[in-house]
């Protein structure tokens, strides 16, 4: 079977200590295994010398496409440009340090181009050295994705191969507001599965940190169901039930003339339902935010410049 390009695409976000090592890493894994490749770095409007480094890459390295951002727009949208960067027949997501071992690359390749798959899809076989707290959230982040979606999202993770027919799929999905992980599972196509080992960091530490997770799993959760909204239904039902018995209750005091003055359980009551409210309208308020960033239509993305070869070129916008 004829050799088939791989395109690796590599979002990176202050990784001017893991970026040279990575390059490196990979380069020689793939050309021992006779691939021919692509790299396409993501520098994501870093604030350390990320793109400097890129940039000397693209000239010694002539596998290495860099790409680099007018500003910081975060992971997805650096997953995204990378996706309608990339040029080969098929797409590896892997992160810059290398937590996602790039050995494995070589078996999603092989799976790939032997089978008929479409993604072959990493998935963690431990969650590495996590705290408690931070697994128990993930555990529950994943189960309320998939709960709601109907996919499985178990372990999942944003290493995985992509057939360009699926690439091309992810390109033309229009909305502004992506969740890569669950999108890619989302639209379908035959997928096998390898299991890695996440390994530690080459160096540096990671970026995110509590606030940082804590708002890209609420955005993600909005941006892929709407199962928050009926969190607001099923508040009413309770509030609705609690006043049914409280209404019960009462009546039948007033009845047999035991009525007190009911001052304590009209406040609570009052602040009860007040609270519920004020929640829901926070998050349909929520909801009416992401769709007012949808009809804005500003894109996802904007590409300050392109260096390739030690060549750099104009960027562009999104235009999704």
């Amino acid at each position: 079977m004829a050799k088939r390009m791989l395109s690796i695409v590599i979002p990176s976000y202050n990784e001017e200590g893991n970026v040279e090592n990575t390059a490196s890493v990979v380069t020689q894994i793939m050309k021992e295994n006779g691939i021919p490749f692509e790299m396409v770095f993501v520098n994501d409007g870093s604030s350390d010398k990320t793109w400097d480094k890129l940039c000397e890459l693209s000239r010694v390295n002539p596998n290495v496409v860099a790409v680099n951002f007018s500003r910081n727009f975060g992971k997805e949208a650096a997953i995204f440009a990378g996706l309608k960067t990339a040029k080969g027949d098929a797409v590896v997501l892997m992160d810059c340090d290398l937590q996602h071992p790039p050995q494995v690359i070589v078996e999603m390749y092989n799976i790939w181009k032997n089978n008929d798959v479409d993604v072959v899809e990493g998935r963690k076989k431990s969650r590495g050295k996590e705290n408690g707290l931070y697994k128990a959230f993930s555990l529950w982040f994943y189960k309320l994705i998939g709960d709601s979606s109907g996919l499985d999202m178990r372990d999942a993770s944003d290493f995985k191969l992509l057939d360009r027919t699926v690439v091309d799929s992810l390109n033309a999905m229009p909305e502004r507001l992506t969740f890569f992980r669950a999108m890619s599972s989302w639209v379908g196509y035959k997928t096998e599965k390898v299991y890695f080992e996440v390994a530690d960091r080459a160096e540096g530490e990671s970026k995110w940190n509590v606030k940082s997770l804590i708002k890209y799993a609420i955005n993600s959760i909005t941006s892929f169901t709407s199962a928050p909204l009926h969190i607001v239904t099923v508040c009413g039902v309770i509030t609705f039930l609690i006043s049914l018995i409280l209404g019960v209750h009462t009546l039948v005091n007033k009845i047999l003339g035991n009525s007190a003055a009911g001052f304590s359980t009209v406040i609570i009551l009052q602040l009860l339902t007040s609270s519920i409210i004020m929640f829901s309208l926070g998050i349909i308020g929520y909801y009416l935010a992401k769709i007012y960033e949808e009809i804005k239509k500003r894109p996802r993305f904007i590409i300050r410049s392109v260096m390739q070869n030690g060549r750099e070129q104009n960027g562009e916008k999104d235009d999704v």
